[in-house]
């Protein structure tokens, strides 16, 4: 099994702009997001539907949201798939934080799956009200945070959310407690930051960008290797100090284990193609998205190596759930 993946992957790795890589092209690509439609996951699959299609050949792809349990309802859907033409985007919450935090899933994340490819990086931030609290930078709002010791709130889409780890990880690395307000969804939690009930959130830049811009929320440092385009006077956790806590998000495309080697390598190829094309990049920059494409191979490794890393700081910070 580890050889054909490894020739799979060899096989992704070269890439002609504007090439079809056709096989069984009679029915559609399906592609579940296992969260809800509009959202940061969704955006990533549907920047490039458009393209997708010529690439593989005229076969038509299909993106399916499959919703709940943080990501496991539909991840479940795409383990269990058996057609060869299913597969799903996955994210650090369903392939890394999920499997740390969960005693029970109703999937494998490593052992279910096989990587197809990381799409994108998805950096993160840390964004205050600034109503709320008087800070205008990094460093202004970990003192205030030391000044009070457990008054300060931050919201999370919910407990074992990727937000959640976020959080736990920014109060070990700066010595701060805050206050843990988890909700039930991205939506909720957001609504309440923006309406001024809680003063701190860990998201994604692509979610809270529009936000940011628009002056609601004030954005304290993101979690890239440099200073992001879409923000440049946001400094990065590095500059701040804070280079534990720089790693970003990610998401990435899995197949279920029994999807033959070569559809793997020629949906990789395919997806590697259409990261190439310029309004795809266009789109994904636009929305705080950094353009990956990684082997197959390079993918399923990374997988576990999150997996492995998030178990660790759910350990730390004792996050476990049933």
């Amino acid at each position: 099994m580890q050889r054909r993946h490894f020739l799979a992957s060899i096989a992704a790795s070269s890439v002609v702009p504007g090439m079809s890589f056709a096989q069984d092209t009679s029915r559609p690509l399906r592609i579940v997001v296992p969260f809800p439609a509009g959202g940061s996951t969704d955006m990533v699959p549907r920047n490039m539907q458009d393209v997708l299609p010529k690439l593989l050949g005229g076969q038509a792809v299909v993106i399916e949201n499959k919703a709940g349990a943080g990501g496991s309802i539909g991840m479940a859907e795409v383990a269990r798939a058996t057609d060869g033409v299913t597969f799903g985007i996955a994210t650090l919450s369903t392939h890394g934080v999920n499997p740390a935090v969960f005693k029970k899933l109703p999937y494998d994340a490593i052992n279910d799956f096989v990587g197809v490819t990381e799409i994108v990086k998805a950096p993160g931030v840390i964004v205050i009200n600034p109503k709320l609290v008087p800070a205008n930078n990094f460093a202004e709002f970990v003192k205030y945070l030391k000044a009070n010791p457990g008054k300060v709130s931050f919201a999370t889409p919910g407990n074992g959310t990727i937000g959640h780890m976020w959080g736990a990880q920014f109060m070990k690395s700066t010595g701060t407690e805050m206050q843990h307000i988890p909700y039930r969804g991205a939506g909720p939690a957001i609504n309440d930051v923006l309406g001024g009930q809680v003063p701190v959130y860990f998201d994604q830049v692509a979610s809270s960008l529009p936000h940011i811009k628009a002056g609601k929320l004030k954005a304290l440092a993101v979690s890239w290797h440099e200073r992001l385009d879409v923000l440049p006077d946001v400094q990065t956790y590095a500059e701040a100090g804070h280079a534990d806590l720089n790693d970003p998000s990610w998401f990435g495309l899995v197949a279920p284990k029994s999807t033959p080697p070569e559809q793997i390598a020629r949906v990789q190829k395919a997806i590697a193609a259409a990261l190439k094309d310029p309004a795809v990049q266009k789109r994904m920059a636009a929305q705080g998205l950094y353009i990956s494409g990684t082997s197959s191979d390079a993918f399923t490794k990374q997988i576990a190596s999150e997996v492995a890393k998030m178990k660790k700081i759910a350990a730390t910070a004792q996050i476990q759930l049933d």
